[in-house]
C-alpha cells in the first residue's frame, strides 16, 4: 500500500489534475464506482485503477485483471478532488475521434463552464447524436468538473477539438445543414427549423453568444420563444430543447 503523498506515482496522478500534463502523457483520472464501470464497459482502456483497502471488497470481478494500486485513505483524498471520495478511481487512456462520422452533431463555441459542458455532452448523449465537437475557447473536456458532470456520457459518443470554421466547411460539402442557436433578427423559432436527415447544431458561449463568423456560416438560424420574464435560458437547457426536436 502506497501511504506517502510524496510518492512518485502520486505525484503523477496529482499531475493529471492540470491539461498539460493529460495531453502529453494522452491520459486523464476519474474517481467514483460509476465513471470507472462506466468506461469500462464501453471498451476504454483503464491503464491503472487505484483503490483503497476499505475500498477492495467493492470492487467489480472484471477489474482484478487491471493493473492497480492500492493507497491508503490520506494519498487517496490527496489525488481526488470529491467531498466524499469513493475509494476507487482510474487513470483511462485517451481516445483519437477525429474520424468519427454520424447524422447528428453538436458543435460547441467557447463554453466555459464545467458542469454546462458536462451537461451538454450528457444531454447529447441522451438525444442520441452522433458526434460532440468542441471548439476554440471552450473548457477541457477531462476537467474534473466536466467528467463528474456527463455521469458517464463521455464515454458513450465520439467528442473531440477542432476548428469550428473547418469542421462546418466540413460539414456542408457534405451536404450537412447548419444550424444555430441565437436570438437574432434572422432567427426563426425553432419549430420553423428545415431538418434534414443530417443536421449540426451551434451552440455558443454562456454571455457572448456564438462567434459571429460561425453565426455567418450557419445555414438556419433559430431560437427559442421567452414565454415569461427571464432574458434567456441556460444553454444546456436550450441545447437539450432544440436537440430534442431535431431528433424528432
Amino acid at each position: 500500500m502506497i501511504t506517502s503523498i510524496q510518492n512518485e506515482q502520486v505525484k503523477f496522478l496529482v499531475k493529471l489534475h492540470q491539461r498539460k500534463f493529460r495531453e502529453k502523457f494522452g491520459q486523464f483520472f476519474i474517481e467514483g464506482t460509476h465513471l470507472v464501470e462506466e468506461a469500462f464497459h464501453s471498451d476504454w482502456q483503464i491503464d491503472q485503477l487505484i483503490y483503497t483497502e476499505q475500498a477492495e471488497g467493492k470492487l467489480p470481478k472484471w477489474s482484478y485483471k487491471l493493473p492497480s494500486m492500492v493507497v491508503s485513505e490520506q494519498v487517496f483524498k490527496h489525488i481526488t478532488k470529491t467531498v466524499q471520495p469513493q475509494g476507487i478511481a482510474a487513470i483511462i487512456k485517451m481516445k483519437n475521434w477525429e474520424n468519427a462520422s454520424g447524422k447528428y452533431t453538436l458543435l460547441i463555441d467557447a463554453i466555459q463552464d464545467p458542469g454546462n459542458l458536462g451537461t451538454l455532452i450528457r444531454t447529447a448523449d441522451a438525444a442520441g447524436f452522433s458526434r460532440v465537437v468542441l471548439g476554440k475557447g471552450t473548457v477541457d473536456l477531462f476537467n474534473d468538473k466536466v467528467i463528474r458532470a456527463t455521469q458517464g456520457s463521455l464515454f458513450h459518443l465520439p467528442i473531440f477539438q477542432n476548428e469550428l470554421v473547418a469542421e462546418i466547411n466540413e460539414l456542408q460539402e457534405k451536404g450537412v445543414t447548419i444550424v444555430a442557436s441565437a436570438i437574432d433578427e434572422k432567427s426563426v423559432t425553432y419549430d420553423k427549423m428545415t431538418i434534414d436527415n443530417n443536421v449540426a447544431l451551434i451552440v455558443g458561449n454562456e454571455g457572448a453568444g456564438i462567434n459571429k463568423q460561425l453565426l455567418n456560416l450557419a445555414d438556419q438560424c433559430i431560437k427559442i420563444p421567452i414565454y415569461g420574464k427571464a432574458e434567456s435560458l441556460n444553454v444546456s437547457v436550450a441545447a437539450g430543447i432544440l436537440m430534442y426536436y431535431i431528433r424528432k
